[in-house]
């Protein structure tokens, strides 16, 4: 089978890229190596990707149709599109929207409409996010929920890429499929989010910043349980396409309190942090929680790792990867 994986120096895409190499998944491994967080963490994991067979890395910007259509090159005869090309970062979007829909929405559209170009028109497994429920009150959150009030640029760019591949999915019998990931963690993690930064500055001995004053809780989701979760998806479209829903959550359905999850990273650095509670980010949500019925009935999807067996994990990488 042959992949196209965008997205392969970020962080779920190189796990993904990884775990398919492995699997004997032929992969054309696509990315822009942009410097929203330091290159030399996507070097790092592309460095990884060097020891596999079978993946074919090409930098390009998938919102550019003529560097995807040059990357893509001529395997145009892949068999599924794994799409996690994307701005990332939720506070970063009220700073400089421009970039979110340029990646997020313009890059959606770009890939859509070469695959439409490609022999097999392979289906679309694509990147959204559990930010696109917003404020919502009830949960867990459930795909059929309303999900029409982003709270930040970047959930809003995240919805429109699940519009907009429903647009092709009816005029141009595109198949797809979008995963609302729920606060993915683990080695290689992303050194925007807080496991990255609240380890970081525990370990220096710097304060860490707390925010709505602890009142928050987050779906926090293991890596390995969230490429599970891809692969059943690819999986799922490839063998069924008619009866893949439209979008799956992947979270952990077990929420954990902000506080707690502080000290879990505690006990993981043996050292107990500084902490500077402030108000909550405009962008931010206080809750997020998600229902994974649909993606355990279609997708076997049974995420088995919690926070206090993954966090250690995420820890000791990143002692190792940073001298500490």
């Amino acid at each position: 089978m042959k992949a196209i994986v965008t997205g392969a120096a970020g962080f779920i895409g190189f796990h993904v890229a990884r775990r398919l190499a492995t699997e004997g998944v032929e992969i054309v491994a696509i990315d822009n190596v942009n410097d929203y967080y330091p290159v030399a963490l996507k070097e790092t994991r592309l460095s990884a990707l060097d020891g596999h067979a079978g993946i074919r890395f090409v930098r390009a910007n998938i919102a550019n149709a003529g560097e995807l259509a040059a990357a893509i090159g001529e395997d145009t005869d892949a068999d599924v599109v794994i799409h996690l090309a994307a701005q990332a970062g939720v506070r970063y979007s009220v700073e400089n929207p421009a970039a979110y829909v340029d990646a997020n929405v313009h890059g959606q559209v770009t890939v859509f409409e070469q695959a439409l170009r490609m022999k097999k028109r392979p289906p679309i497994v694509y990147a959204s996010s559990s930010s696109v429920y917003g404020t919502n009150s009830k949960v867990p959150f459930s795909e059929s929920d309303p999900v029409d009030n982003p709270v930040s640029v970047y959930a809003a760019t995240k919805r429109s890429g699940e519009l907009l591949a429903h647009s092709y999915r009816h005029v141009h019998k595109i198949a797809s499929t979008g995963l609302r990931f729920f606060t993915v963690y683990g080695p290689y993690g992303r050194p925007d989010m807080a496991p990255w930064l609240f380890t970081d500055a525990i370990l220096k001995g710097e304060p860490i910043k707390v925010y709505n004053h602890g009142k928050m809780e987050r779906d926090f989701t293991f890596i390995d349980d969230i490429v599970n979760g891809v692969l059943g998806a690819m999986n799922r479209i490839l063998t069924n396409p008619e009866a893949t829903a439209p979008v799956y959550n992947l979270g952990n359905n077990k929420p954990v309190a902000l506080m707690r999850f502080i000290e879990i990273i505690e006990k993981a650095c043996g050292r107990e942090a500084t902490k500077e509670f402030a108000p909550m980010p405009p962008a931010d949500v206080p809750r997020t929680y998600a229902d994974t019925d649909l993606a355990a009935r279609d997708l076997g999807f049974s995420p088995s790792t919690s926070l206090e067996e993954g966090i250690p994990l995420f820890v000791e990488w990143f002692r190792g990867y940073n001298g500490r």
